[in-house]
């Protein structure tokens, strides 16, 4: 059995990681907000990077913990195509349950689907992205901490849309946004506990690419697409800024 270490780098990946969920998390619920109070074409837009933004999220939180994840007795690498798969699935099945909350007329029965559909995809992006990997050995994930990394996934996105639903605030949404990275972080590191390998001790050389090669480059770049799409929707006017302008607008042509 290999030694595992889960912060090869110490606190900064773990830091790093609940950084970025953060980010998601903020930014998913701005865009969730906005959306909510928008129609048509506008509140499409406005789902649509919600669900990238707390995919984004995730999968990069996901990936910047597994930069600090060593397995004494083994290389690891990671094979390309599951990689991406894990980051469309989060993005897929997260935006369908965005959705269902933008659309949805009930709202009970909209957070209790969104919830469960967006948790599964969290949970799904997560083991998609842990059958990527490739090492000597076998990976075993035991039960009771895959179904605890399950549920704490689908209590955290119910948890999510009903603060999207509700918190209007900034600072009550930079709260939320606080709490949600802690609990999405916890899902990851919960899974993570439950792993376990089984070394093959081997000279033959792995599929794949390294953490290097792949994971970071493509996790700095979809941080920075996080950053820049926080700056964005920062910048532009809300529903009732719109409003105010354009009744202002009115006022003045009146006047004139």
């Amino acid at each position: 059995m290999g030694h595992l270490d889960h912060a090869t780098f110490g606190w900064l990946t773990p830091v790093l990681s609940y950084v970025m969920a953060c980010t998601g998390a903020a930014l998913a619920l701005r865009c969730t907000v906005r959306a909510l109070a928008a129609e048509g074409r506008s509140r499409r837009n406005w789902l649509i990077t919600a669900a990238s933004a707390m995919g984004t999220g995730i999968w990069t939180m996901h990936f910047a913990a597994m930069l600090g994840f060593a397995v004494g007795g083994t290389e690891i690498r990671y094979d390309v195509p599951l990689t991406v798969l894990s980051l469309v699935t989060a993005m897929a099945v997260v935006g369908l349950g965005f959705f269902v909350i933008g659309y949805g007329r009930n709202r009970v029965r909209a957070l209790a689907l969104g919830g469960l559909t967006t948790g599964i995809g969290v949970a799904g992006m997560h083991y998609i992205g842990m059958a990527a990997l490739r090492l000597h050995g076998e990976i075993v994930h035991h039960f009771v901490p895959v179904v605890l990394s399950v549920v704490i996934a689908v209590v955290t996105a119910t948890a999510a849309f009903w603060a999207a639903l509700t918190v209007r605030a900034p600072v009550a949404v930079a709260a939320a946004s606080l709490v949600m990275g802690g609990a999405v972080s916890s899902m990851h590191y919960t899974g993570m506990l439950g792993v376990v390998v089984h070394v093959t001790p081997s000279g033959s050389a792995l599929p794949g690419v390294s953490a290097m090669q792949f994971i970071f480059p493509l996790a700095v770049g979809l941080g920075a697409y996080l950053f820049l799409t926080s700056a964005f929707v920062a910048l532009s006017p809300t529903a009732r800024e719109r409003a105010a302008s354009a009744s202002a607008q009115r006022l003045s042509q009146e006047v004139v």
